[in-house]
């Protein structure tokens, strides 16, 4: 296995392994330190499906059930619960309409997060197949969030050491005029709060890293209006072109990324038109990142 450096020095290119067959501990060992020098790392021409996916998936830890999965009945999932479908398409492998409740939901993935930040228990790894792609857009694209860290002044680490922020689902929906309600009354419990500290340290390299997300709608102790402008200043910061890698996804690509030190974002594509099938498994974190409330 060769990992090449490619883009702003946080993501690296993979070559001389094949996922989808039984991997040795010492290759598992040799991906999971590759992800600790890097973030995210590229593999090409991995040919998954669902199951070869959940089972490479299950050598780096124990797998979350998807938040898509857990919120909505089984006759309107395509994949199993532990797999995210991240398409334009409905249980029938049609094209979702522009008014699409589910579609909706998923514009919100455009918009800078970390995955399952809404959790007490945040994810540790994403794990995203490309099975069909548009022909134009729908890159994804990543930001390195220990560089936006080292990059602050001794000021603004100070101010944000001890700093816990509360996240939900519902804010970041909020942001694009998806009203919490929509989600539907069985599932309001999903959307409350969890609290994480701005401030991660990785348990292996002792880097430290910001942890923000779209789905951040408060700090602890703050006036809201005050903790959104600073989030959204902090946001600017970390997502300058100067951290940030853009992949353009070739089918069967599998791109691996860690939560707790990126953010990342899909980009537009004419979805209403064009295929975009990919198909996510998460990797469950090791902790919480601060005490919670007991409703979280």
């Amino acid at each position: 296995m060769q990992i090449t450096e490619v883009g702003p020095g946080f993501v690296g290119d993979v070559t001389g392994i094949d996922l989808t067959k039984p991997l040795t501990q010492a290759q598992v060992a040799a991906i999971e330190a590759g992800m600790d020098r890097f973030a995210v790392l590229v593999f090409h021409g991995q040919h998954f499906d669902d199951d070869s996916q959940m089972a490479f998936s299950r050598r780096l830890g124990e797998l979350e059930i998807s938040s898509g999965g857990e919120m909505s009945r089984p006759e309107e999932r395509r994949t199993k619960i532990e797999v995210a479908d991240i398409s334009n398409l409905d249980q029938h492998n049609r094209l979702r309409g522009a008014d699409d409740r589910k579609r909706l939901i998923a514009l919100g993935n455009r918009l800078w997060h970390s995955d399952a930040s809404f959790r007490a228990v945040p994810a540790k790894y994403s794990l995203l197949s490309a099975r069909v792609v548009p022909g134009r857009g729908g890159n994804t694209e990543f930001a390195d969030m220990r560089a936006a860290y080292d990059a602050l002044d001794d000021a603004t680490k100070a101010e944000i050491e001890d700093l816990v922020t509360e996240h939900s689902n519902a804010y970041s929906r909020e942001m694009i005029g998806f009203p919490a309600e929509h989600y539907g009354a069985e599932n309001q419990d999903k959307l409350r709060p969890v609290r994480q500290r701005l401030v991660r340290t990785h348990p292996v390299t002792g880097r430290k890293s910001l942890f923000l997300s779209a789905h951040i709608g408060s700090i602890v102790g703050w006036p809201v209006p005050e903790a959104r402008a600073f989030i959204r200043d902090l946001t600017e910061h970390a997502t300058q072109p100067r951290f940030v890698y853009a992949h353009e996804w070739k089918p069967w690509d599998l791109v691996i990324w860690d939560n707790r030190t990126t953010m990342h974002r899909a980009r537009r594509y004419d979805d209403l038109n064009d295929v975009r099938d990919m198909r996510r498994t998460t990797i469950r974190g090791e902790g919480q990142t601060a005490p919670q409330l007991q409703a979280a």
